[in-house]
């Protein structure tokens, strides 16, 4: 099997490689060459954890695979952010990827809530040292920022002055306006440019796996501090 990945500096304040057709799974590194030697660790975890929420694993025959390198990124010489934009992004999302992005999404919303409600106040609001959120707050953030992902396109309408005000609210509120918008998307081709940045179907739902699951492995490093 052959695995395409694209790799960006830059982002984020360090390199990650994206893996281009599984959602969610992705690899950091201090550099490119790091986070590509890593991609093979993350992608059979990223196996392993689909098969713990369901039978009917579309990776379950994932077997030995090959990683290419399909397109690279640079943080621009000026020190401006990363555009995040690959060719692959402009590819419009088919029935499968939409109706696997979906599981994907809800498999890890459940990953969250399993790991955060399980705290008490006191330890959703504690601070920790170098660290700019709370968990709460963390949780709040992810709400956020998939609003503002929504917004890329055009699709956040209700959400942006109309919040709910609980984290917790918050985070259902926007994930069910993603699970009704996302079905719209498929073999949605439209680009949209927002603040100089392009914007896709595909590269919301890239995004917007990674930013949950990135988050959730920062909750799970902070659980040593509670």
């Amino acid at each position: 099997m052959l695995i395409k990945i694209g790799s960006e500096n830059g982002f984020v304040e360090k390199s990650i490689a994206w893996v281009f057709d599984h959602p969610g799974c992705f690899a950091y590194g201090s550099d490119d060459k790091e986070a590509i030697l890593r991609v093979p660790q993350a992608l059979v975890a990223y196996q392993e954890w689909i098969g713990k929420h369901t039978e009917d694993s579309w990776l379950s025959e994932l077997g030995d695979f090959d990683v290419q390198l399909a397109e690279a990124l640079e943080k621009p010489a000026d020190g401006s952010p990363s555009p995040d934009w690959f060719r692959f992004d402009a590819q419009p999302l088919s029935q499968v990827e939409v109706e696997q992005g979906l599981k994907l999404l809800g498999w890890s919303r459940a990953d969250l809530l399993d790991i955060v409600t399980s705290f008490s106040d006191q330890e959703l609001d504690q601070t920790f040292e170098s660290e700019e959120w709370s968990i709460r707050g963390i949780v709040g953030h992810i709400a956020s920022a998939e609003t503002w992902y929504l917004d890329r396109l055009g699709l956040a309408e209700g959400l942006k002055n109309r919040q709910e005000k609980d984290v917790f609210a918050r985070i259902l509120q926007v994930r069910n306006r993603t699970v009704e918008v996302l079905p719209s998307l498929v073999g949605n081709a439209e680009i949209r440019e927002v603040d100089g940045e392009p914007w896709s179907g595909r590269k919301f739902l890239r995004r917007a796996a990674w930013h949950e699951m990135d988050h959730i492995g920062h909750i799970l490093k902070l659980l040593m501090f509670l």
